[in-house]
């Protein structure tokens, strides 16, 4: 299982302090999901190497329009493993879910709104969805009821139109960080089974095991590899 943190200077925590944490709670990995104006010069394999586990490399898209957006994740769509936009906003939600270039649509609930428009668009574009118990697990009083409605409305979308879909504390410090054992459990009180919680920790790792595929010299299309047949021999 992996989580997708936000690392020194997006975050209170080096990617360093960040892996060890995760590695300590049994995680495989952790993909670093930084904002693109607060990127992260960390030497990922050393790190990777020293910790033994996963460090990827990915990007937040943070912009103030949805033209604005498709700069940025043409952009980075090349350079970064995992490619997510931050969400929340009602225009830029469209704009992500209508995006194939899109890994991720990150915290769409957190200010805006999810309908079955949007979760057939996600659908249709291969686009995850970010369940983020972020405000679950920092909030009290009545952001945090909202915040539980919120992802309760979002799971039944993702539920109905069968979208694909990542779960996240959204940690910005190590401190943050929660072990899938505890993820589980807060996700239990909020309705969502055990094995839910489990998919979309493990879907970051597999979304970073496709990408790197694609990014290989030898990739050129679903199924077909340079000095292979079709069938995947050599």
């Amino acid at each position: 299982m992996y989580e997708g943190v936000h690392a020194r200077p997006d975050g209170e925590s080096t990617v360093a302090r960040q892996a060890l944490t995760a590695a300590e709670y049994g995680y495989s990995g952790i993909v670093v999901r930084n904002h693109g104006d607060q990127p992260c010069d960390a030497d990922y394999g050393e790190i990777a190497e020293t910790y033994g586990i996963d460090v990827v490399d990915g990007v937040e898209v943070r912009a103030e329009d949805p033209s604005r957006a498709s700069g940025f994740v043409g952009n980075y769509r090349e350079d970064k493993t995992v490619v997510s936009v931050h969400g929340g906003d009602t225009q830029l939600n469209r704009f992500a879910v209508e995006q194939p270039a899109v890994d991720v649509l990150a915290h769409p609930m957190d200010g805006g709104d999810f309908n079955h428009v949007l979760a057939k668009e996600a659908a249709r574009n291969g686009v995850r969805v970010e369940f983020s118990l972020a405000r679950v697990l920092r909030e009290q009083g009545g952001t945090r009821v909202r915040a539980i409605q919120d992802l309760r409305k979002l799971r039944e979308m993702v539920e109905t139109y069968d979208v694909p879909y990542v779960v996240s504390a959204d940690p910005t410090s190590h401190l943050q960080l929660r072990a899938p054992r505890d993820l589980r459990a807060v996700g239990d009180v909020i309705g969502f089974s055990a094995e839910q919680v489990e998919d979309g920790l493990r879907e970051w790792g597999r979304l970073a095991e496709r990408n790197r595929e694609r990014q290989s010299d030898r990739y050129v299309e679903p199924g077909v590899r340079l000095g292979e047949y079709d069938d995947g021999s050599e």
